[in-house]
């Protein structure tokens, strides 16, 4: 009886001591599982930068933690499958950052409208700095506006005579020296300047005088004829072999001769007569008693109204 009774203590001994020895193998073999699995996680290129908790009881693998991207979450636990000992794997790994994918606006159900799409950024600096810059905007050129009383310097291109030519007539000539306003050329030397003859009549016709008006209608700057209007440039011939000039409303005498030709006396000495309020010609006496104006000379008119040149391109 005593016997049976220690046989039975001995193999309840024996069953706990080997019952003993197998918890702490198996907790051995967990432990080493874990590492394994820890350490391959942690040299593998595509779950290095994963942060994964690994559990082990009994051989069952447990997963925890992040993975960035889906491909690492997979590979993580096929990392785990093929550790030696691993009996079954848990997979309880969330994907930290998931795959972007297209952005499509929702339309909002209150009020029916799509949201607005999110603006691109901003240029990189080195583009914005090889933009070319704005241009300039370009400064309003203002008109040139010609006073009255300004001196209109003409020199004539075709003759002029109280005994031949007619009133109404026109007459041809270039500026013989440029009008500049405040530093700007109005008209330039040589633009081309039409005139009319306002009065003319040969001697004998009107008690014995000799007359010849004169007066200027329009120039023409860069191919563009202005209206202008002067002065009359008035000439008369009185008595025998004798020169006067007559001024209109009393005035001072305001233009000017250079040149003249009497008869067969060439050469005849230039004068110019320069005065203010309006004009004169000096009228060279022919064997006629005609007032003679050879091409070549010089006659100065003055405006009668201001005359405006407006800026190229106007």
């Amino acid at each position: 009886m005593v016997g049976i009774h220690f046989l039975r203590a001995s193999t309840l001994s024996l069953s706990f001591v080997l019952a003993l020895g197998v918890g702490c193998s198996r907790k051995a073999d967990d432990a080493k599982i874990t590492k394994g699995i820890q350490e391959r996680i942690a040299i593998d290129p595509e779950t290095k930068d994963s942060r994964v908790d690994v559990a082990t009881k009994a051989g069952r693998v447990t997963l925890t933690g992040s993975a960035k991207t889906a491909a690492a979450q997979s590979r993580v636990e096929q990392i785990a499958r093929a550790e030696p000992g691993a009996s079954q794997v848990e997979n309880d790994i969330v994907v930290s950052q998931p795959e972007t994918t297209s952005f499509q606006p929702v339309p909002n159900a209150m009020s029916g409208t799509v949201p607005a799409a999110p603006q691109p950024p901003p240029p990189p600096m080195s583009v914005m700095a090889d933009a070319p810059p704005a241009p300039t905007p370009r400064p309003v050129v203002q008109p040139v506006v010609v006073p009255a009383g300004s001196p209109i310097v003409v020199r004539l291109s075709n003759s002029l005579s109280s005994g031949t030519s007619r009133t109404g007539q026109t007459f041809m000539g270039a500026l013989a020296r440029p009008v500049i306003i405040k530093g700007r050329t109005a008209f330039p030397a040589g633009s081309t300047v039409v005139g009319t003859v306002a009065d003319a009549k040969s001697r004998g016709k009107l008690k014995g005088e000799a007359i010849l008006d004169l007066s200027l209608s329009s120039i023409t700057v860069r191919g563009r004829a202005h209206p202008i209007s002067t002065r009359i440039l008035e000439n008369t011939e009185k008595g025998k072999g004798k020169r006067t000039a007559a001024t209109t409303g009393g005035g001072a005498a305001a233009g000017g001769l250079i040149g003249g030709i009497a008869g067969g006396a060439k050469g005849l000495g230039i004068g110019a007569l320069v005065g203010g309020a309006t004009g004169l010609v000096g009228g060279a006496v022919t064997g006629n008693k005609q007032i003679e104006l050879p091409a070549e000379s010089v006659l100065t008119f003055r405006l009668s109204a201001p005359v405006r040149i407006p800026p190229p391109g106007e």
